[in-house]
């Protein structure tokens, strides 16, 4: 055992590598926090997490002036004890983005920090269940490319090896968002899957007939299709359709999780281990999935859920969209369509610090 006596705290924006958006919104940077902790051994772990657009000084004030201050003192390898310590310290801020989003970056950190003093790999400390993860794109699916450029785009990832892609939904006509799925479908053949992503852009009835129109196509699933606190619609539509719904990117604690799984209001769970506040609480989610015999295909942070997803008997899917290139050495594995986790000790990302610190937002928070 060995408490942890030290943590750094720096923030960076990441400009996406190329225009993302979808019905609701469009990505215009990554906030970044990345935490590090240090034990009294001298051993370090690092974690972060993310915002889209905005909010992360508001993680970054959470985290500097409320959570890390409470850190400082406690046994590092004790990381649930931890997680729930810092949760019902800040309680009235839970359940909720802001706090998950902090919870998070601590917690990965914890894990990474644990994976390191064993000298294995996140994905076998946690299960080691699956040698690789299939995977699928959706970096060339967004909302305002045409058909001619979703086509494109699908055939180049059919020819890199890839074995789906996802495809943003939500113009005007349900027709034009046929037309386009369509377009992809018959240039691809039967057996590439297509995902496709309303982002909670649909209301009930749009849901159910997109999904009757949309349902010769074949599709993998369709995601966030309507608003994410509303389970008794989620409900509705699952009895409604044989396309899988999928959801989880947006909600925040292993009780929403729970509710739509008892309530059967979705076929894919899409737990995001920065959104949900960690390694602690998305492990639990998977197996939550797995005892309703569910598969999980995780939201985003591809360098992380590729190692998550390989710990788990029913992780099905990595989401190939790069985040951290601009201030990582090292690269996800990706090999006939299927994601390898990595082999060397901890959460498998190799930080370039001096890439990290030129991009830095503010100063980095020293606690001690």
């Amino acid at each position: 055992m060995s408490r942890v006596v030290s943590a750094q705290l720096r923030l960076v924006d990441l400009v996406p590598l190329v225009e993302r958006t979808d019905a609701i919104q469009s990505f215009v940077s990554q906030e970044t926090p990345i935490v590090t902790v240090t034990d009294e051994d001298g051993r370090q772990g690092t974690g972060y997490s993310y915002t889209i657009g905005s909010g992360g000084s508001s993680v970054v004030a959470l985290l500097r002036d409320h959570l890390l201050p409470r850190l400082i003192g406690c046994e590092a390898q004790q990381i649930e004890r931890v997680w729930r310590d810092l949760l019902f310290g800040a309680h009235a801020l839970s359940v909720g983005p802001i706090h998950s989003l902090a919870l998070a970056a601590i917690d990965t950190a914890l894990w990474d920090l644990r994976a390191r003093r064993a000298g294995l790999p996140i994905s076998q400390i946690l299960g080691g269940a699956q040698a690789s993860v299939p995977v699928y794109s959706t970096e060339g699916g967004w909302l305002h490319l045409d058909g001619d450029q979703l086509v494109a785009d699908a055939l180049a990832m059919q020819r890199s090896g890839f074995l789906g892609v996802k495809i943003k939904i939500g113009k005007p006509s349900p027709h034009e968002d046929f037309e386009r799925l369509e377009a992809v479908r018959n240039a691809v053949g039967p057996a590439f899957e297509i995902m496709v992503d309303a982002n909670q852009g649909l209301r009930l009835d749009g849901a159910q007939r997109r999904a009757a129109l949309f349902a010769p196509l074949d599709l993998g699933w369709i995601e966030e299709p309507l608003a994410a606190d509303d389970v008794s619609a989620h409900a509705r539509l699952v009895a409604s359709t044989s396309i899988p719904i999928a959801v989880g990117e947006s909600m925040y604690s292993l009780t929403q999780f729970k509710d739509y799984l008892h309530a059967g209001a979705c076929s894919i769970v899409q737990v995001d281990v920065a959104r949900i506040g960690g390694i602690t609480p998305w492990l639990k989610v998977a197996h939550l999935a797995e005892a309703h015999n569910i598969a999980v295909a995780p939201h985003f942070l591809m360098e992380l859920h590729a190692q998550l997803a390989s710990a788990i008997p029913n992780g099905a899917w990595v989401e190939y969209i790069p985040q951290l290139q601009p201030i990582t050495t090292s690269e996800l594995t990706i090999e006939n369509g299927h994601a390898f986790p990595s082999t060397e000790p901890g959460l498998g990302i190799d930080w370039d610090w001096e890439r990290i610190d030129d991009r830095l937002v503010g100063d980095m928070v020293q606690v001690a």
